[in-house]
């Protein structure tokens, strides 16, 4: 995957669930050349954990969002480049149970005033991440039949609604490519990937200001790395955006 990495010559890389602590990658090949790379743990070892690779210098890191349960678990990794901030994020799955769906929605609970103070700031955000929620029903292939199963939850899509709505981010992806079956998230059972019966619970969620500087988009699925393939997104930044 690290190799794959460098053949993109991408500005920014966000990764999420790294599950590993920092102190632990040496000599398993996860430096880039070219890179800066930071790193938010979860307390817990081999579990959560967000990181960001970036070529474009950082002004300000921010790791956590304020919220101890989450931050503990190191689900926020801000990098500020200049007035554009980039965030790598992992939401919590409920997918194990009625113990992490109350967890999933006391995120959703405390991270939506963190969404309306960065609407306050002047300045520009690209939240990177897994989201664990299918926005609507192109998003995901069974819809019907996962209408109460984590991830499509009522409660959950009108989060989202608030998100793209009052809110004012915008789903990147979907500035661009409006078309079906674009899944980022494929189950490990059955021949789910062979079939693509997946979901699309990856995104990159901009700032309105940024909603015009989207110009292409993709989900890179002729290697699989893990149940998720990587989404690439390009935006037209100039230099002195960021400054």
């Amino acid at each position: 995957m690290f190799q794959w990495f460098l053949q993109q010559d991408a500005d920014v890389i966000c990764l999420q669930e790294t599950k590993a602590q920092e102190h632990q990658l040496a000599e398993h090949g996860c430096d880039l050349a070219g890179y800066q790379s930071f790193f938010f743990d979860a307390e817990r070892k081999g579990y959560s954990g967000t990181a960001v690779y970036t070529r474009l210098p950082p002004t300000k890191v921010i790791r956590g969002f304020g919220v101890k349960e989450f931050d503990a678990e190191g689900r926020y990794l801000e990098v500020q480049i200049g007035s554009l901030s980039v965030v790598s994020l992992y939401l919590p799955s409920g997918s194990t149970g009625p113990e992490r769906q109350a967890s999933k929605f006391r995120f959703l609970a405390a991270f939506e005033p963190h969404l309306r103070a960065m609407r306050r700031r002047r300045r520009e955000y690209v939240l990177c991440g897994d989201w664990n929620i299918a926005h609507r029903e192109i998003d995901l292939r069974n819809w019907r039949a996962d209408q109460k199963n984590s991830g499509f939850l009522p409660e959950e899509r009108q989060w989202l609604d608030q998100v793209f709505g009052p809110s004012g981010f915008v789903d990147a992806f979907r500035r661009v490519d409006p078309s079906p079956d674009q899944y980022t998230w494929w189950s490990n059972r059955g021949q789910a990937w062979a079939k693509n019966v997946g979901w699309r619970i990856d995104y990159q969620i901009v700032s309105a200001g940024l909603g015009d500087k989207v110009r292409a988009a993709s989900i890179y699925k002729e290697q699989r790395f893990s149940d998720h393939a990587p989404l690439i997104m390009d935006y037209s930044i100039a230099a002195g955006d960021r400054a």
